[in-house]
């Protein structure tokens, strides 16, 4: 019955929210803020539409994503071909790539081999298979979305679920333990391993397309491999020790025949095809090129860009046969229109608010308003603003979080004189590590939906891992991303 109201709560939420999106545009259209132009008005007026509606879900994230085309160009905040350029930004493109390969990767079952083989060489007893699990589920996390992830996780982790018998001498029911811990480590694993790449989450891209709009510099992959895998990297390894040791501590470690499952399923894989071994080699090829583009590449081909070497992948994929029939392709695109392109759009309407806080002042004038700020502790800021974005993303899509967020948090960051990749960074990891309840990610719900797992369990232990997840972004972001990235002190 809980679960009743509380989705029942959401959908109210979306009623509201469908009429208070256009009575903000109204209320804020009719006010006159001292040093605010008129395009920036309409633009601020636009933007909290977009928002309330993105909130509450009062239509789909998607079609919400539109309104910047509608409503910029009539209230006066950016012309209509500026407002559409940014649904064609070039991080858009680089998603597309991504996403193609990632199916490619799923239409031959290579997920599922790599996963198994993780496995198989990680988990020996009970808390190494939940290691296993979760490295996997991270690593696949990395490069495919974290929806699709948990997908080919569950059933799995379900079929190991089945192979761990309670023990009567003990007060803990080790089955419907590790029931619960194999579900929630799979959620938590795909979004932390999300984290740790430029294409692992959507927020990642929207936060490099954030940052190119407003300061005209351009986030590579490496770059942002230097932040987000060490922040993932921790806090999987803090979630393990967490599921294992304090939220599920079992006193028993062996786990007869859960070796022998996994060995047998890798058995039932077979050899690696041709059609996994080309798929892989691509996968190796862009995944080295993305890596070394900014380091090597860049010297012998100067105009290269992570956006082309995912173009070149996705073409490829549709070049390449996957047998000795060469008119059958690794990819058909009946497959690939599969695409999300709602994400896609939510990009693009994001990408166009950013700009439009930019030309129109909008930006500016925030920054002002919050030179209040000033005085008070960076660090503590930080802080606030990481757990509120967090806690926020617990009812709210963390895609559609960052992207209202960001274009705020770029001036916030020069007002209160912490670096804006910073804040900005910082924030958008938090909106991916959000825990405790079902529509938070959608690996969340995805394991929620196994029947195994009710929301006090996902908020019991969800709360302790935000907590977590929270210190350690925090202080890693505000300590050590000035000195890997080289970042200027601001005063």
């Amino acid at each position: 019955m809980k679960e009743i109201r509380f989705f029942s709560q959401i959908k109210q939420r979306s009623t509201i929210g469908l009429l208070l999106g256009p009575i903000a545009f109204f209320i804020i259209l009719s006010t006159h803020p001292v040093g605010l132009s008129e395009a920036g008005k309409a633009i601020l007026a636009s933007s909290a539409w977009v928002a309330i509606w993105w909130i509450s879900e009062a239509l789909p994230l998607a079609v919400s994503s539109l309104m910047p085309i509608i409503l910029f160009p009539l209230a006066g905040g950016m012309t209509l071909e500026q407002t559409t350029a940014s649904y064609g930004h070039k991080f858009i493109f680089l998603y597309i790539g991504g996403f193609v390969l990632a199916m490619a990767i799923e239409r031959w079952n290579l997920h599922k081999r790599i996963a198994l083989v993780i496995i198989n060489i990680i988990g020996t007893n009970l808390k190494s298979i939940i290691l296993g699990f979760m490295v996997a589920t991270a690593f696949l996390s990395m490069w495919i979305s974290n929806t699709a992830t948990a997908i080919m996780m569950l059933p799995i982790g379900l079929a190991i679920c089945s192979k761990l018998d309670d023990d009567p001498a003990t007060r803990l029911n080790e089955h419907t333990a590790f029931n619960k811990i194999i579900m929630i480590a799979i959620a938590y694993s795909a979004s932390i391993g999300g984290v740790a790449t430029l294409v692992g989450t959507a927020p990642n891209l929207v936060l490099a397309g954030v940052i190119e709009e407003f300061f005209d510099v351009q986030i590579s992959f490496v770059q942002w491999l230097s932040i987000g895998l060490p922040v993932s990297i921790l806090l999987l390894g803090l979630c393990w020790f967490y599921l294992t040791h304090i939220a599920f501590p079992f006193k028993k470690n062996a786990f007869p025949g859960g070796k022998a499952l996994i060995q047998s399923q890798i058995k039932a894989l077979g050899p690696l095809s041709i059609q996994e071994r080309r798929v892989l080699y691509i996968f190796i090829a862009t995944g080295l090129c993305w890596i070394l583009r900014a380091l090597v590449l860049d010297k012998w081909i100067p105009n290269l860009d992570d956006t082309i070497i995912a173009i070149v992948a996705c073409v490829a994929i549709f070049i390449i046969p996957s047998d000795k029939d060469f008119n059958k392709k690794i990819l058909k695109w009946e497959e690939a229109v599969k695409l999300p392109w709602g994400i896609l759009l939510l990009f693009g309407g994001g990408l166009a608010i950013a700009n439009g806080f930019k030309t129109s002042g909008l930006a500016e004038w925030v920054g002002l308003q919050l030179s209040s700020l000033e005085g008070f502790s960076p660090f503590l800021i930080l802080a606030i603003l990481v757990t509120s974005i967090n806690f926020l993303t617990e009812i709210n899509s963390n895609l559609a979080t960052t992207t209202i967020m960001l274009p705020i948090l770029a001036p916030l960051g020069i007002a209160i004189g912490i670096h804006p990749y910073i804040i900005m960074a910082a924030c958008t990891i938090a909106a991916s590590c959000a825990f405790m309840l079902p529509v938070a990610t959608p690996p969340n719900a995805i394991v929620f939906a196994s029947g195994h797992l009710k929301i006090k369990d996902m908020a019991r232990t969800g709360v302790w891992m935000n907590i977590i997840a929270l210190i350690v972004i925090s202080c890693y972001v505000y300590f050590f991303m000035p000195i890997v990235w080289d970042l200027p002190v601001l005063n």
